[in-house]
């Protein structure tokens, strides 16, 4: 959860350079092999904590490498955000990226837990989808063209 974290703005200095979390963070994220992606939506976006912590991330941290989404919006209204918006950014690293989401709004919840059946349901398909892609795209190779910013 990034907000467990202190990450700097990215100004483009090397990771070991920031005095915080940024480096503990990025070193997580590179050696990861998979992942799924969640974020609020907040006007039409997903957060700039999110983009931040993106914009640090070298290409070859995320190529080849499988991502689901999570996105909550407080209504339907917002469910195209991740894929307008979020999508792009990651096909941009060359990531493997699970084709839908799973979109959650405040009503999937009762008392600050998640309690929709459905909504539970997605979660664990997309859980298990994650690694079905990691496993069928070679545990995290790249395929196709290289993105345009690889080393």
């Amino acid at each position: 959860h990034l907000g467990d974290h202190q990450i700097s703005f990215a100004d483009g200095r090397p990771p070991e350079a920031y005095g915080d979390d940024t480096g503990k963070v990025l070193e997580q994220v590179t050696s990861a092999d998979m992942f799924i992606i969640a974020t609020p939506i907040f006007r039409a976006s997903f957060t700039g904590a999110l983009k931040n912590l993106l914009d640090h991330i070298p290409v070859e941290g995320l190529m080849g490498k499988a991502v689901g989404f999570i996105g909550m919006g407080a209504t339907d209204h917002h469910y195209l955000t991740v894929d307008t918006q979020l999508r792009p950014v990651l096909a941009w690293f060359g990531a493997h990226l699970l084709p839908g989401q799973v979109y959650l709004q405040s009503g999937h919840f009762t008392d600050g837990k998640l309690a929709d059946p459905k909504a539970i349901s997605g979660l664990e398909d997309l859980g298990k989808a994650v690694v079905e892609l990691h496993k069928s795209v070679g545990g995290g190779k790249a395929s196709g063209p290289s993105p345009l910013a690889a080393g």
